[in-house]
């Protein structure tokens, strides 16, 4: 049977996910240190409200309050007993928002890093984590989530153990890797060893991509690595609503709306198919996002040079591939700034 983002990427030229959940939720009141998955259980109210902003913005998908809610991680609140519920919850809470949407949108099961280092650096096994992420994936399934959404991603070997992860819950997946480092993982992954790994895998992925990482700049320039790169897959450009910025006490990012939508626009030109935001990402920008997509006419595909000028300068001066073509977009000036 076909799954319902297949559905959805067969019929439609783009497709618009959500923005972000953790400055959303901060925005609602969760404090700094405190696990966001456990609303899934006291706030549900508040994750339900997440959800709708995406979708009320125009979200074709929106990802689940479960992206740390792994063993390993909720083991930092005494939590690791739970994993399969507050899977389940997230799921049933998006799914319960979806359903009475009145359109179809895709309730995508959010799973991020296991957060430990796997062997051989590391004392993390690829069977461990394979085991971590199945149990994540099989509470997802019973909350009744369409597809799994590995995100933020840096280590080849996680990703692959994801992959693995869905193949035991028979779930179709998309999984994104977060570049960070120059055009690279954290890991050392470039955009086409990415391309690489994802045709290679024995369960694939319906989309992949990047999430997150410096900002929509440097998420550009990897979207268009993945182009590059060949593959047929549909991409997934998921960036940041501009640079962080440390102001009163907490994290703010610097991206306007209007910055966003050109930002979606451009993501789309570049070849990305799935596209949304990350980090700061509010359902204001995800409205002007969506409008901008529904009235910009397809494009060509934007230079480096055009991307700078219109999201801001590049943080380093190559994309991790060895091509120096980021230099010069580098020294562009920022067009719009928020106050």
């Amino acid at each position: 049977m076909t799954d319902v983002l297949t559905e959805l990427l067969k019929t439609n030229d783009w497709l618009m996910a959500d923005g972000a959940t953790g400055t959303n939720l901060f925005n609602m009141g969760l404090s700094s240190g405190d696990a966001p998955e456990l609303w899934n259980a006291d706030q549900p109210e508040k994750i339900r409200n997440l959800y709708r902003g995406a979708v009320d913005a125009g979200s074709d998908l929106f990802l689940t309050n479960s992206f740390g809610a792994n063993a390993s991680r909720l083991a930092l609140h005494g939590a690791e007993d739970r994993v399969f519920e507050l899977n389940k919850l997230a799921a049933e809470l998006g799914r319960e928002v979806a359903d009475a949407s009145g359109r179809k949108i895709v309730v995508a099961g959010s799973v991020g890093p296991t957060g430990e280092i796997m062997e051989p650096m590391g004392p993390l096994t690829y069977t461990r984590a394979v085991e971590m992420f199945h149990e994540q994936a099989e509470g997802l399934k019973a909350g009744g989530a369409d597809v799994l959404w590995v995100e933020t991603i840096s280590a080849p070997e996680e990703y692959r153990a994801a992959a693995e992860a869905a193949h035991l819950a028979g779930m179709p997946w998309c999984g994104t890797m977060s570049f960070d480092t120059a055009g690279r993982t954290m890991m050392g992954v470039t955009s086409a060893a990415m391309s690489t790994l994802v045709d290679k895998l024995d369960h694939l992925p319906i989309a992949y991509g990047a999430n997150c990482g410096v900002g929509a700049s440097d998420l550009l320039r990897t979207v268009q690595g993945f182009t590059a790169a060949g593959s047929e897959r549909p991409l997934i450009a998921k960036g940041n609503a501009g640079i962080p910025k440390y102001h009163d006490g907490h994290i703010h990012y610097d991206g306007t709306p209007e910055l966003m939508a050109d930002y979606a626009v451009l993501a789309r030109d570049s070849g990305a198919t799935i596209i949304g935001g990350c980090c700061g990402t509010t359902p204001e920008h995800l409205r002007h996002m969506r409008a901008a997509l529904e009235e910009t006419p397809r494009g060509e595909r934007p230079s480096l040079e055009v991307i700078a000028e219109k999201l801001g300068a590049f943080s380093s001066t190559s994309d991790g591939t060895g091509a120096d073509e980021a230099a010069k977009p580098q020294r562009a000036r920022r067009r719009r700034r928020a106050s």
